[in-house]
């Protein structure tokens, strides 16, 4: 694996990283790990709602591990339905760590309901979560990209659970096509766009039953870990991963 100098280190930004047993967790790690620095962003009402709760401290506790490898990364709370905030995300980011090299969309808004009984307000607000927000944070960061040409990377963590989770479901599938759409519309600023779909990840929300039941569906019987997306995300951002462009890839341990 490329490593880079302490001394010219590029700067991921990773999106939704509230919870230690995150993807976007893994992934802020395995990066600051590789040498990037770090700025990671996080929404600790999102998680207050959901049935895991949240715990204020684990962003701040992620941030500390974190600066063992790059003592300069910051945390920033921010509320993505906002359509404000992309820009005060890298307003942020660029005073901390300057430009931004990578930036990684971890982040979403996911609260089951059907075709049925779906509420208008729960479908925008999906939408503004996971597809709207994803665009403004993708032309924030087209914008104001001045890093070498051929190393920005744009990596989307996607789903395809659509039955019983619509508004859900349909939000990720329009993030794909805002994210693929970059690979051309950025190829002047040498910007790769990757889509990653991991399939079910025990992230905390798995009871044993479901455990059990998504272990029988992968060849190696095991579910996903946050690390399976991280060590794809790492590779993507490396130099070496750079030639994989314009795709939606199904990480999934061969479901």
């Amino acid at each position: 694996m490329h490593t880079v100098s302490p001394n010219n280190r590029p700067v991921a930004l990773i999106t939704g990283t509230s919870r230690a047993k995150g993807i976007g967790a893994a992934i802020a790690l395995a990066l600051a790990e590789s040498g990037w620095d770090v700025a990671i962003t996080y929404w600790r009402p999102y998680d207050e709602k959901m049935p895991w709760g949240n715990n204020a401290s684990e962003a701040e506790e992620l941030l500390h591990k974190i600066h063992a490898y790059s003592p300069k990364a910051i945390g920033i709370e921010a509320n993505l339905a906002d359509a404000t905030s992309p820009r005060a995300i890298f307003d942020k980011a660029e005073a901390a760590l300057g430009c931004v090299t990578a930036i990684i969309m971890s982040h979403c808004q996911s609260v089951d309901s059907n075709i049925t009984d779906t509420s208008i307000e729960s479908f925008d607000l999906h939408m503004a979560i996971n597809a709207r927000a994803t665009w403004l944070l993708i032309r924030e960061f087209g914008s104001r990209y001045k890093c070498e040409h051929g190393r920005g990377r744009i990596i989307s963590i996607t789903s395809d659970a659509t039955v019983g989770n619509l508004p859900y479901g349909a939000s990720k599938g329009a993030m794909d096509r805002i994210v693929i759409a970059a690979t051309q519309e950025f190829k002047q600023l040498g910007i790769t766009a990757n889509v990653i779909n991991p399939g079910a990840t025990d992230t905390g929300w798995m009871s044993g039953e479901q455990k059990k039941y998504f272990s029988t569906c992968t060849p190696l019987g095991r579910v996903g870990r946050p690390q399976d997306c991280a060590n794809l995300v790492r590779f993507l951002c490396s130099i070496e991963g750079g030639w994989v462009n314009g795709q939606l890839l199904h990480s999934n341990g061969g479901v």
